[in-house]
Parts: structure tokens; C-alpha cells; sequence
């Protein structure tokens, strides 16, 4: 009842996780950066993420450009793209294949192949949680050493948007999630090792004739 209480919280995790990865995909805020002039009415917010560039005004303006040219796009960010899509797909996998093999749903047949598909979830979970830590850790570095540089303007600086934060919280609940599905499955099967079922053996049908010929010959 405890693993299959532990699964469901892990399942709980993941379905946070896929969402947030979703959202960190979608948003364009991956970073900003702050343009404040001499008015505040020239207050000028820039956003650019993996798939549009946005611009927010402050008398409430709001303009997105998406960014139709895969080639022209820096490496890292074509890198993310690709990454943050496989994590998608594959936190959705993950998803569908512990539904089928957790202990607290009657689909799956029997319990070995239930712990065999939660166990290949958990995978797709640690694949995915990787697959979006990569892109965001990737990313938050390039801003960094860009804010660093020091032949860079102030104009040109940016900052983590909050699309980034989504993807690191995200990946370290699929991470979780992927974990403990893996361990709930090694456990059983480890369990199933070092105390295997006892067999009982019964005489045979032949032994108990045998059995009955000898003693009528001391008779």
C-alpha cells in the first residue's frame, strides 16, 4: 500500500512536471532585459524565448515577433528547441506508460508486466528531466557570460526570464517522479530475489507405488 501510495505522489510530480515543461517550451520570457529611459512612459521590457521575440510597453503596448528562420538562430537556441521538444514527448510517454503500470490502476495485466512498464515510465522520466535540464542549464550559462562580458552594452544585457526558472522546477520534478517509479520497481524485484517463492514438493504417483510394492514384499 506504501509503494503504491509512493507511486501516486510520484505521478502527482510528473504531471506537474509535463505541464511546466510545456509552459517553459510556449513562453517567450527565456530572458529579459529591462530598458528604462529618462520618461517612464519610454519604459521598455524585451523578452525573447525559443520561439518569438515580445516587447512590452509601458502604456500597456504588447508586440511579439516570431522567429521564423531556424538557420539564423544562435546555436544554444536551436539546441533548446530541440531538446525541450524531446522532453515534452517523452514526459507525455512517461505518462501513459506508469498509468498503465501503476499498482493503483487495474490495467496492465499481471504484476510483473505492471512493474516492467512502471519501470520503462521512470526512464522516460529521467530522459525527459535531463533532456530539459540541459537546454535551461545551456541557456542561463550563455546569459551569464553575456552579462559578464564586459565589450557587451547595458542595453544589449539580459537576465533569466521566468521561462527558465519554469524549466529548471520542472525538470527536477520529472527527475523525482522518474527516480522513485525505477526504485518502487527495483525494490519489488529485489525483494523477489532474495526470498523466492518455496516449492513444494509432492510425491509422485510412481514413488508411492514403488512405495507400496516394497512394503508388501516384507509382508
Amino acid at each position: 500500500m506504501a509503494s503504491a501510495s509512493l507511486q501516486f505522489f510520484a505521478f502527482i510530480l510528473a504531471l506537474f512536471g509535463v505541464f511546466g515543461d510545456i509552459v517553459a517550451t510556449l513562453l517567450p520570457n527565456w530572458k529579459v532585459n529591462a530598458d528604462v529611459g529618462s520618461n517612464i512612459i519610454t519604459a521598455i521590457t524585451q523578452m525573447q524565448g525559443l520561439w518569438m521575440d515580445c516587447t512590452w510597453y509601458s502604456t500597456g503596448m504588447f508586440s511579439c515577433t516570431l522567429k521564423y528562420s531556424i538557420l539564423s538562430l544562435p546555436v544554444y537556441i536551436q539546441a533548446a528547441r530541440t531538446t525541450m521538444v524531446l522532453s515534452c514527448i517523452l514526459s507525455a510517454f512517461g505518462i501513459c506508460i506508469t498509468t498503465v503500470g501503476m499498482k493503483c490502476t487495474k490495467l496492465g495485466g499481471d504484476s510483473d508486466s505492471k512493474s516492467h512498464a512502471c519501470f520503462a515510465g521512470g526512464i522516460c522520466f529521467i530522459l525527459a528531466g535531463i533532456s530539459g535540464l540541459v537546454p535551461t542549464s545551456w541557456y542561463t550559462r550563455e546569459i551569464i557570460s553575456n552579462f559578464l562580458d564586459q565589450t557587451i552594452p547595458e542595453s544589449s544585457k539580459h537576465e533569466p526570464g521566468g521561462a527558465i526558472y519554469t524549466g529548471f522546477i520542472s525538470a527536477g520534478f520529472l527527475l523525482i517522479a522518474g527516480v522513485i517509479f525505477c526504485t518502487s520497481c527495483l525494490n519489488k524485484q529485489q525483494g523477489g530475489w532474495i526470498y523466492p517463492p518455496k516449492q513444494h514438493h509432492f510425491p509422485s504417483a510412481e514413488q508411492e507405488s514403488n512405495a507400496g510394492y516394497n512394503l508388501k514384499d516384507y509382508v
